[in-house]
């Protein structure tokens, strides 16, 4: 049993990282502005120690290190997102610049070396390739993925001065059960379950990793639980880039009489922000080293996302 701090611990990724710390007995903190209903339960059902913070915010941060005494951080906490970093770039730099820098010295001044760091496939910008590995050039756009960046730098620099360990996992597009964003493979799911018809008039040529919750989870504890490392980050992902139009496809396979659509072109986030170039990212390292293998490709992750969408 290990005492791990857990930032961001209401958000998506975070409550479930939470779930399966709990369900094997680690002594878990979460740290989060405040409880969702997913980490109320865990709150409740495991015994899990939540303290209110903002870790940009200096005091109480130091005040929740002081109470958890930590082994080990797992930091999922951030503005996440191009959509919403371009609409709040101040509060971006701020939570997660800011925020990690907040973080590693606290990890300095309680004497806690090891961390797993939350990152994303948006610190390389434009895929150069359809299938890239961790050594792809890193030339990120919008705020959010210049913020992850600067956030695996940041640690870098901590890492190599303080002799802590600090793994970062770069993950892409993640989905499944209980994502709040409404968001591709989610609205079409969604459309999907419901009747309801959801033709996207454009996008369809779009690609990019879709990573079921359930496996970014598996890599995060994975490289948490790792005695050393030979490298810093890694990618947790499914190993392939569907196109929505093929996603759309599916799902109409999979859910008779859903009338879902994709028309040809690419995608775009909002009026004005277009995504750059994806495709998918390299699993080779994480699967050579962390014995990562997920374990849904896409008609697997649409599969439990729609069996849970009908259960809810």
């Amino acid at each position: 049993m290990a005492r791990i701090l857990v930032t961001g611990a209401a958000g998506f990724i975070g409550a479930e990282v939470m779930a399966a710390l709990a369900a094997r007995g680690d002594e878990v903190t979460a740290l989060d502005l405040g409880l969702s209903p997913r980490l109320a339960g865990l709150v409740d059902q495991h015994g899990v120690a939540f303290v209110p913070c903002e870790i940009s915010e200096w005091p109480l941060l130091m005040r929740a290190f002081e109470q958890a005494r930590p082994e080990a951080v797992v930091h999922c906490a951030a503005v996440v997102g191009v959509v919403n970093s371009a609409a709040a770039p101040l509060a971006t730099l701020r939570v997660n610049v800011e925020g990690m820098l907040g973080l590693l010295e606290a990890m300095r001044l309680f004497g806690v070396r090891r961390m797993v760091n939350l990152s994303s496939e948006e610190i390389y910008g434009p895929f150069e390739a359809e299938r890239i590995t961790e050594d792809h050039p890193c030339r990120p756009v919008w705020p959010y993925g210049i913020s992850k960046f600067a956030a695996e730098q940041l640690a870098r620099d901590h890492a190599r001065t303080h002799g802590a360990e600090i793994v970062h996992v770069r993950t892409c597009w993640v989905y499944g059960p209980g994502l709040p964003r409404p968001r591709v493979p989610k609205t079409l799911v969604d459309a999907a379950v419901e009747g309801r018809a959801l033709h996207m008039p454009q996008g369809g040529d779009f690609r990019v990793d879709h990573t079921y919750i359930a496996d970014a989870v598996q890599g995060i504890l994975l490289c948490l639980d790792k005695p050393s490392h030979r490298f810093d980050a890694y990618h947790i992902a499914s190993g392939a880039a569907p196109s929505i139009a093929e996603i759309a496809a599916l799902l109409r396979e999979m859910v008779p009489g859903a009338q879902v659509s994709a028309g040809p072109g690419e995608y775009v986030f909002a009026p004005g922000l277009p995504p750059v170039r994806k495709g998918a990212l390299d699993i080779t390292r994480a699967r050579e080293e962390l014995g990562y293998v997920p374990r849904h490709d896409i008609r697997a992750g649409l599969a439990a996302t729609i069996a849970a969408r009908r259960a809810a």
